[in-house]
């Protein structure tokens, strides 16, 4: 073999990079995107650390009373519920944050529970509620959406008229619905037992309302796949209809399912925050920011930080979830390089 046509290892091209290798390169280069994906990281790994806070920095017990209780402020013991700020000196008003980090960081409650230690340990619940109702949500979503739009026929029209009943009510009213029923008796379905202090009740509630705004959706998506030419040409040679739907189908669907993701998230802290503050969510004794938020409701022109602090958390939760998601969308979307 001559020179001219000898190939050599240095001439051959090294292979493309796959579509998420490179989904996942242009997500790293999208500032905005990494930023919000960092403060994720950061509140969940400050909710993780709750108990070491709780015991190790402010010495109390988030869940407990400590109506009589006295704290060291300013080189002195100050009572943590004393006397209220008003002329005739009548009912008591909670300590005021002392913005260092310590015992009553952000202050105290009205039954004098450090509102530091429950907003780590109520972002925990918010955090759990607000995923696991994502992931049943996207679950039941791709399910529905892929038989509706893979198989057509009656099975379509039964998901569709199943989704359409679910859509026909406004979402926060039929979540408020399902949870002052469900709070009040529970869920007891042969085996199946959850009573009103189960977390699982509202993380089944939130999950389900959200599923027809993903899987309507995963459907349209389905039935443009179930026309493409590879599709057509597995059922030709009569490919069973698992490994079509497992192999053709799911892997399309999964991008999809990657970008509903944090926005579904998202909807789902804002909807449990809403149910707790209604005080049809996250039962006593457990909390979270809705939870929280609820309390601090009647001590916010003296104490205003217990209502804004888990405010504010849930805010920027939310805000960088959506930024993530829209990274997302921009890294999995073959059709961003024509907007960018």
């Amino acid at each position: 073999m001559s020179q001219a046509t000898e190939l050599r290892i240095d001439d051959i091209a090294p292979p493309a990079p796959g579509y998420w290798a490179t989904a996942m390169r242009k997500l790293r280069r999208d500032g905005a995107a990494m930023t919000a994906l960092a403060t994720l990281i950061v509140i969940i790994l400050l909710c993780a650390a709750a108990p070491l806070y709780a015991r190790d920095i402010a010495h109390t017990n988030p869940f407990e009373s400590n109506l009589s209780g006295t704290v060291l402020r300013h080189g002195k013991m100050v009572e943590v519920l004393g006397a209220a700020h008003n002329p005739l000196r009548l009912g008591v008003e909670p300590i005021g944050p002392s913005w260092k980090l310590g015992p009553y960081m952000l202050g105290a409650d009205g039954q004098g529970r450090d509102v530091a230690a429950r907003m780590l340990y109520g972002g925990r619940n918010s955090l759990l509620v607000s995923f696991a109702a994502a992931v049943i949500c996207l679950v039941l979503a791709a399910l529905t959406g892929i038989l509706a739009g893979f198989f057509g026929g009656w099975t379509d029209r039964a998901i569709s008229w199943l989704l359409d009943a679910l859509w026909a009510f406004p979402v926060f009213l039929l979540a408020i619905s399902l949870s002052v029923v469900l709070i009040a008796h529970g869920i007891d379905i042969g085996p199946i037992r959850l009573d009103a202090s189960s977390l699982a009740l509202p993380i089944t509630i939130i999950g389900v309302i959200y599923v027809p705004y993903v899987a309507r959706p995963v459907r349209g998506l389905v039935l443009g796949l179930r026309q493409s030419e590879y599709v057509l040409a597995a059922i030709g040679i009569g490919a069973p209809s698992w490994r079509i739907l497992w192999f053709d189908i799911l892997p399309n669907v999964i991008s999809s399912l990657v970008v509903f993701a944090p926005l579904i998230v998202a909807l789902d802290m804002l909807t449990e925050a809403a149910l707790s503050f209604l005080s049809i969510g996250v039962q006593p004794p457990a909390a979270s920011w809705g939870t929280i938020i609820h309390n601090g409701e009647s001590l916010i022109y003296t104490r205003p930080i217990v209502a804004i602090a888990p405010g504010l958390a849930i805010v920027i939760t939310v805000l960088a979830l959506n930024i993530l998601g829209d990274g997302l969308r921009d890294a999995l979307d073959p059709r961003a390089k024509l907007r960018n």
